[in-house]
């Protein structure tokens, strides 16, 4: 278990990571949490008072990883960068599940689905993580034909997001 304060950061540009507020854990924390990785793991357990499972920290490159605190988060929890939290965290090393929905719409597509599977199982999680996340299931719905159609065309989660925005 990992107990600490810090202050929520924000990156000015940093490519696509321009924007994002996160909290630093350093390399000395990580190992804390899991010895000897230099990859993306998941945590879980409380920013306060606000719970948080299968999250991902991600590594920064010099050894230090960061704890992205999403828009989600940030409502959640009333904060900004520059403002104190409290973290209390964990190494979560349950499976995530993919979406039960998504998986059967891939079923459908070959090809799609053929691109899929060479995806880092990181990468799978963001397309399922982003659909399951929709409140509506019209959203639900919207979100897994973007993603199919978009394996389809040998399109990671971040070309098509970048993709849609157009």
């Amino acid at each position: 278990m990992l107990k600490y304060t810090t202050r929520i950061l924000k990156f000015n540009k940093k490519g696509e990571k321009t924007g994002w507020r996160y909290v630093v854990i350093t390399k000395q924390q990580a190992q804390k949490l899991k010895p000897n990785t230099k990859v993306s793991f998941r945590v879980k357990g409380k920013l306060d008072d606000y719970g948080i499972e299968k999250t991902a920290i991600i590594p920064m490159g010099d050894g230090d990883f960061i704890l992205p605190i999403n828009g989600t988060l940030r409502r959640a929890l009333r904060k900004k960068a520059g403002d104190s939290i409290s973290i209390n965290i964990q190494f979560d090393n349950r499976e995530l599940t993919p979406s039960h929905d998504f998986m059967q719409c891939l079923e459908d597509e070959p090809a799609a689905l053929s691109f899929f599977k060479t995806l880092t199982k990181s990468h799978q999680n963001y397309f399922s993580k982003w659909i399951e996340s929709a409140k509506t299931m019209h959203t639900k719905t919207k979100r897994i034909v973007m993603a199919v159609t978009a394996l389809a065309l040998k399109q990671g989660y971040p070309e098509m997001i970048r993709a849609n925005k157009k």
